[in-house]
């Protein structure tokens, strides 16, 4: 901001005369057209104040003191406005006013702010956040709370207080305290970094501390099943009832891409005919809201009419707490002689790797169906086997038959 939007006058209160006959001398600050009014605490007489100077006209005694005392009060002024400038991105007139008189402004705080958005995501659940959303920012909170207490022994720390040291002791303190691995450390840094931006973008804060930050998420293979391994889990007969009830929607989402949330919530109304006459899926993702259009193969069709009207509330299939889905997969992988670590969310990667990928089907289908925004996010799920680069290398065999015969006969 310029200094030249910045200006400082001294004037009379002359509606106002106290017992001595002196009017008060104000001062009126103007910062880019906003003008704040307060009063100097000096006083004099009327006849004595030289409007077109802002001072105490005549060279006495009384006349130097107060013009002294009103000029220390301009430089201060004109300190505290450098001072903001430098500091902040903009200066108000009140904030000259309030840092020369020494009004503290009411001091944000991290978990304060913290809590508001924690708070304000519980209204927004089933509307535009989800349950898992607000479950992870209530972690990150209670580890901010901890550590704040464990590195500060205090309640909570001023946003202007946030630095780079900050940022780093909170990631050391995750590592080594809380015993967090790296990408779930890096999880709770892009939470933190969230609360972060809100600050700044507030005005609470003037610089951002992650600048010089990166966070950075580790790679995990989280493996797939192969063709083989989904036939031993197809083919095999189960002990109970419960076991084979989980192998089926398992499966399903293994021919079908869908996620936990999304086969647990899946409604008749989304089995829909499509332009080709066949059943497809038609839903939005829960955890994203984009859509997702999937044809229906046999496998999890038939799964669909093996349940049909066997089930309350009209859920189409027996889907488990994901807890007891995934402890339950565990058994099935054993019983199936399957050493792999098998969760509910691997059969997305099988869907993304086996089912599709691996047929021939192009990778930006299958980020299609799998409700991705981008192909980037379809690579950690899709894996190129070796099985894929065979098929292909011998189609390309085929293709350069001709120019190999030609290449040879030279």
């Amino acid at each position: 901001m310029s200094m030249s939007t910045f200006k400082i006058l001294f004037y009379l209160r002359k509606n106002y005369l106290n017992k001595e006959g002196k009017a008060g001398i104000m001062i009126r600050l103007t910062v880019n057209g906003e003008v704040s009014q307060f009063s100097s605490k000096l006083d004099t007489e009327p006849d004595m104040w030289d409007v077109r100077t802002g001072r105490v006209a005549g060279n006495s005694m009384k006349a130097r003191q107060l013009n002294g005392l009103l000029d220390n009060m301009q430089t201060s002024l004109r300190n505290h406005y450098y001072e903001i400038e430098k500091r902040e991105s903009y200066v108000t007139a009140e904030k000259v006013r309030n840092a020369f008189l020494g009004i503290e402004t009411k001091q944000r705080t991290l978990l304060e702010l913290f809590k508001k958005q924690n708070d304000d995501a519980r209204k927004l659940v089933g509307i535009s956040k989800t349950p898992a959303t607000l479950a992870k920012y209530d972690r990150c909170y209670r580890r901010m709370e901890e550590f704040i207490m464990y590195q500060y022994k205090l309640s909570d720390i001023a946003l202007k207080e946030i630095n780079h040291m900050f940022i780093t002791d909170f990631e050391t303190y995750l590592r080594s305290v809380s015993k967090c691995n790296e990408n779930t450390t890096a999880k709770f840094m892009q939470t933190f970094r969230m609360i972060v931006i809100i600050a700044k973008n507030n005005g609470w804060i003037f610089t951002d501390p992650f600048a010089n930050y990166k966070i950075r998420l580790k790679r995990v293979d989280r493996g797939y099943l192969t063709d083989a391994e989904l036939q031993k889990i197809m083919k095999k007969k189960f002990p109970t009832k419960r076991l084979e009830q989980v192998r089926d929607v398992f499966l399903f989402s293994c021919y079908t891409g869908l996620s936990y949330v999304d086969v647990k919530d899946l409604k008749a109304s989304e089995i829909c005919t499509s332009f080709d006459g066949k059943l497809w899926i038609m839903k939005h993702r829960q955890k994203t809201d984009t859509p997702v259009n999937v044809p229906l193969l046999k496998i999890p069709l038939a799964i669909l009419k093996k349940y049909e009207g066997q089930l309350p509330k009209g859920e189409l299939l027996p889907v488990l707490s994901n807890q007891k889905l995934n402890s339950y997969l565990k058994e099935i992988g054993d019983l199936c002689g399957i050493n792999k670590n098998i969760t509910f969310h691997l059969a997305r990667h099988t869907f993304a790797t086996t089912t599709t990928l691996s047929k021939g089907v192009p990778i930006e289908t299958v980020s299609k169906m799998l409700g991705h925004t981008n192909i980037e996010t379809t690579q950690i799920y899709a894996r190129i086997t070796n099985e894929k680069i065979r098929k292909d290398m011998s189609l390309l065999e085929d293709k350069l038959g001709d120019i190999d015969n030609v290449a040879f006969n030279l």
